[in-house]
């Protein structure tokens, strides 16, 4: 069993994913997890973190499997062929085993998301697929100067999508798609994220990166190898005999002159 502090976290984003908020929250990246995660084919597809979410509901691989520092509650197991305790940064999983891995708030809770990165980098096969969600730290959802008290859990590290590009390309990931969500004010109750419901569509118009949660699906790439072989140089062939022409002499063919 993990140390309790390490899941101290995971529940504090668990609570708050029952509050009118998080609810909003879950909807919107259930949606865009579908999308991102209905057309990835292979075999081997696994949720790293979040029960709550059904990141793998829109897939079809035969194998969907979850890991996290805990198990998943009974009611939610169903959703997966099977599940595993471990840390995401140390996953218990073969390099290059996996053909889609999706990491829900996994790198705002990680002590090192980087590691994380690096781990997903591992057990993904060449042109895997890694889908990541998170909090934007610069949006209305952020931590915004003057609020009596946080609007996120108050343990949750916010990741900019920026630096998150940032370090898939340093591991050799491929940004395929990103979307943001989740431009309505930072309000509590349900009356209110409803009301303010238009501002979704104005603020993928007018302020596309400043969404509350982003959604980043990223490819691996595998740079291709080409064999290089010694360089033998062809035997250089012998030079050519020039070729002199000869003077003519007074010799004639036929009868000798008398």
């Amino acid at each position: 069993m993990l140390p309790d502090v390490q899941n101290a976290p995971i529940v504090e984003l668990a609570e708050w994913l029952e509050t009118a908020p998080g609810r909003y929250a879950l909807e919107w990246e259930q949606a865009r997890l579908d999308d991102a995660v209905s057309d990835v084919f292979g075999f081997h597809a696994m949720q790293a973190g979040l029960p709550q979410l059904d990141a793998l509901r829109a897939n079809r691989m035969p194998f969907k499997g979850y890991v996290g520092p805990a198990r998943p509650a009974v009611p939610l197991r169903s959703r997966w062929n099977a599940f595993v305790q471990a840390e995401l940064d140390a996953l218990p999983f073969e390099t290059q085993s996996l053909d889609l891995l999706v990491l829900p708030h996994t790198l705002e809770y990680s002590a090192d998301p980087h590691r994380v990165l690096r781990e997903a980098e591992r057990v993904l096969i060449p042109e895997g697929r890694l889908v990541i969600t998170g909090f934007n730290p610069w949006s209305l959802w952020g931590r915004l100067p003057g609020q009596s008290r946080p609007f996120l859990p108050g343990s949750v590290q916010p990741l900019s999508p920026v630096r998150l590009k940032d370090w898939l390309k340093l591991l050799s990931f491929e940004v395929d798609q990103g979307r943001f969500g989740a431009y309505v004010p930072a309000c509590r109750t349900e009356k209110w994220l409803r009301r303010y419901a238009f501002m979704e569509r104005a603020g993928a118009r007018w302020w596309p990166v400043c969404g509350g949660l982003y959604v980043v699906a990223a490819i691996k790439r595998t740079a291709t190898l080409r064999l290089i072989g010694p360089s033998w140089k062809k035997a250089k062939a012998p030079p050519r005999a020039a070729v002199v022409a000869a003077p003519r002499t007074g010799l004639h063919h036929g009868r000798d002159a008398a």
